[in-house]
């Protein structure tokens, strides 16, 4: 069969027609895709269990799918009973942190006047009660606008939990998809592209929700020994938006810095920022590296280009699929003829190979950097 070669212009101009038709469809696929890919990721996750349960205790593969469902569920509710009661005490209290925040105002307006000996304006001022008063007002609104968001959230979960059973249950209809869809001499590449897509994956999702807990509970036990109010709700808040790569940790430490502003003053946000530089710190080197380690070699550049394209077009849900994904496109490059360049464009600059550290617990315990 003989092949037509084209011309670079019209290539390039056939790869930027499919990536505007391919970001038009996730566009108007947002309702359906976002959960779908959710949900596949779950079950990278819990593909395990699911299979220990067939193996060992001979469950047949949809009661194993379902089981594995259940104990996701169970998990997700916990945490969100918990978040919801500490978001719950945060929102009793809201119209005194208003109040506060208020006080803490006059008290900068006044320290400015002595200091300056500068006169600042009082209609300001007013303008500023009258919209904080507005605020309070408007409450009821606010409310609507948090529960119906609420729901949206919950239609979403219960997607992403429907659809991971059925991967889990079809996943060997899935497979022979992938294999009988290419031609025969390439069954073994495909082969072996899922089931490294497969075990990265895994591995990067473990060690996520691992370090996702470690730095909740850092941040838990450094905020309570300093004494700040909603420390759970804050650590918790921390742990989450850890997840968002780059933008995550940054956004929580300014929630964090202003609830602490309004609850106890400047000096003890200024010990909250200074708390969430050291445990991203230690997160960045120590964590990082150990847990979840360097499986997702996607380049700083294009994993923060792929952060603001997936919140462009999926919101907070596109922020955190954006790294697995990019680690399953650049696995799929790397073994296509012709794309190759594609995957060394998304991975990080080559090192030579450096020795592993290791840190000894005890005699017999040690921990290595990860590969």
């Amino acid at each position: 069969m003989k092949q037509i070669s084209l011309p670079f212009v019209a290539k390039l101009a056939l790869v930027l027609l499919s990536i505007i038709m391919l970001g038009y469809l996730a566009i108007l696929g947002k309702s359906l895709l976002s959960p779908l890919l959710f949900s596949l990721l779950m079950a990278f996750l819990l593909l395990p269990f699911s299979s220990f349960l067939e193996r060992r205790f001979k469950f047949k593969r949809s009661i194993a799918a379902l089981t594995s469902v259940i104990l996701m569920i169970a998990v997700i509710y916990g945490l969100m009973y918990f978040l919801v009661g500490q978001l719950g005490e945060l929102w009793t209290d809201w119209p005194l942190l208003v109040k506060q925040v208020t006080s803490a105002f006059e008290e900068i307006k006044h320290w400015g006047n002595k200091t300056f000996h500068t006169n600042l304006d009082v209609q300001g001022n007013h303008i500023f009660m009258d919209n904080a008063e507005k605020a309070l007002a408007t409450s009821a609104s606010i409310i609507g606008a948090t529960l119906l968001t609420l729901s949206s959230s919950l239609l979403f979960l219960a997607f992403t939990l429907l659809f991971t059973f059925f991967i889990l249950n079809y996943r060997g209809l899935l497979f022979n998809f992938l294999t009988a869809v290419f031609a025969e001499e390439h069954k073994t590449k495909v082969s072996d592209i899922v089931r490294e897509i497969q075990r990265i994956i895994k591995k990067y999702i473990t060690g996520l929700f691992l370090q996702m807990l470690i730095v909740t509970l850092l941040m838990i036990t450094a905020l309570s020994i300093l004494g700040v109010k909603y420390a759970i709700l804050l650590g918790l808040i921390a742990g989450i938006f850890n997840i968002i790569p780059y933008l995550g940790i940054s956004t929580a430490l300014v929630i964090s810095a202003l609830i602490t502003f309004a609850t106890a003053g400047a000096a003890k946000a200024l010990l909250v920022i200074l708390v969430f530089v050291g445990v991203h710190t230690i997160d960045g080197n120590l964590l990082m590296p150990l847990i979840v380690g360097s499986k997702v070699k996607i380049n700083a550049l294009f994993a923060f280009i792929g952060i603001i394209i997936g919140e462009m077009i999926w919101g907070i849900s596109g922020m955190f699929l954006c790294i697995p994904y990019l680690a399953m496109l650049k696995i799929i490059f790397e073994r296509v003829d012709g794309l190759q360049a594609w995957g060394i464009l998304l991975g990080e600059e080559y090192k030579s190979p450096r020795k592993r550290r290791t840190y000894r617990i005890t005699k017999k315990i040690k921990l290595e950097d990860a590969e």
